[in-house]
């Protein structure tokens, strides 16, 4: 099967399976996406919805963010991934935003010129906040992308290339999504049998599904 017809195959039952696909992070504004969004990395969405709760009710603004010290960010986002550390990029990150201006701006130098902020969390900040088009990679729908056949997996930079190829591109917006909540749902990292997937059935190679038996 042509990697295109794949995609669209691929495309077409997403869309009848997720055809409204909401945003997993919970946020009220531009600004608590953006930190979810960078709270999530090695972090399930689950634990950050679990934990944004109480930061936000302290600082859901750059404004009050900044009044925090590092050490009562890291109090209260601790149970997530690499806390420390992004403790420190969400206190930097809300004294860049003010120093620029005080808003979240749809600007891709300027999210992605912010602590903690790569391509991958502006993306989404674009897509889902600003509804700009864009085709956020994570390292999930890296591994799908890979496992389906339409990217080699070299790299996320390459994936993303490869997908916004692939898909048309009204359709950027809403298929990163349905690729997570069906990754979530169908398709997971380990103990996966390729062989029954709605997808990776017929879209996985022979070899592949081999290869991930064998694990």
């Amino acid at each position: 099967m042509r990697r295109q017809d794949k995609a669209d195959r691929i495309g077409a039952l997403l869309d009848e399976m997720y055809p409204d696909p909401p945003i997993p992070l919970d946020h009220t504004s531009p600004y608590t996406l953006m930190v979810a969004v960078a709270l999530s990395a090695q972090t399930t969405d689950k634990k950050v919805n679990e934990v944004t709760p109480a930061l936000f009710a302290v600082a859901d603004t750059p404004e009050k963010m900044v009044q925090l010290d590092p050490s009562e960010i890291l109090a209260i986002i601790r149970e997530i991934g690499l806390a420390p550390t992004k403790a420190r990029n969400l206190r930097t990150m809300a004294e860049q935003i003010i120093d620029a201006g005080g808003e979240v701006i749809p600007d891709w130098d300027f999210l992605e010129s912010l602590a903690g902020v790569g391509h991958k969390t502006a993306s989404v900040v674009m897509s889902q906040a600003f509804g700009v088009t864009a085709f956020a990679v994570d390292t999930h729908i890296h591994r799908l992308a890979a496992r389906w056949g339409l990217s080699d997996g070299s790299s996320v930079e390459r994936t993303e290339r490869d997908l916004k190829a692939l898909f048309a591109r009204d359709t950027w917006n809403r298929r990163h999504l349905q690729i997570i909540f069906f990754g979530r749902e169908h398709c997971p990292a380990r103990g996966h049998d390729l062989s029954t997937c709605p997808i990776c059935s017929w879209a996985a190679t022979k070899k592949r599904i081999r290869e991930e038996s064998a694990r």
